[in-house]
């Protein structure tokens, strides 16, 4: 069996992981009523995770391996986080002409959010042509690791079915979801520290 090397990520990594995001995140149904023109996508997808993946470097916390690539963006919700540098301009350029459509969900997002401190897994992306091997569950596992030693919950919200089904598997418990205004789905989730 390979070892599977789990490093976090620097700040030269930010490219990299805006970039697997936006390939692992592009089948979603999400996606398609966020940006309407699939022509548009590859262009405003990467920009778009960049805003978050910059913000994680330097107030959250990204888990890598290298390899497949796969990647985990959290953030501590344990206390006090500061909004994105600059977020209203760059979610403008980045997202025109359907920055609205974003700031819907951006609200929804924070509609749900939990206030018990916690931490926030706001990105699990692996490759999609690595998907299903078990890279998404090493790195769940690396990271709720040190989340059970310290007693703190995780949260996130779930953009499919089948990574909803992957959470369940890994202690996470369903919430009352909640839907775009196109009806698609998202599924928030909480996940107890296994010492609780």
């Amino acid at each position: 069996m390979t070892t599977i090397s789990i490093r976090r990520a620097a700040s030269d990594d930010g490219a990299a992981v805006a970039d697997l995001v936006a390939t692992a995140f592009a089948p979603l149904a999400a996606v398609a009523w966020l940006v309407p023109d699939p022509a548009a996508r590859p262009r405003i997808l990467p920009a778009n995770f960049r805003i978050l993946v910059d913000h994680a470097l330097e107030y959250g916390h990204i888990d890598l391996i290298d390899e497949v690539p796969a990647a985990a963006v959290w953030f501590s919700r344990t206390g006090p986080l500061p909004e994105p540098a600059d977020y209203e301009r760059r979610l403008a350029a980045t997202c025109a002409p359907w920055t609205d459509r974003f700031h819907v969900l951006d609200a929804l997002f924070e509609k749900n959010h939990p206030e018990q401190p916690h931490h926030h897994l706001a990105f699990l992306a692996v490759h999609p042509g690595h998907q299903g091997g078990g890279l998404g569950s090493a790195l769940l596992d690396h990271h709720h690791a040190s989340l059970d030693d310290t007693a703190t919950p995780a949260y996130l919200e779930a953009s499919s079915e089948r990574s909803r089904d992957l959470y369940l598997r890994h202690g996470y418990r369903g919430r009352e979801p909640f839907a775009l205004p196109d009806g698609t789905l998202f599924w928030p989730m909480w996940r107890p520290p296994a010492s609780a």
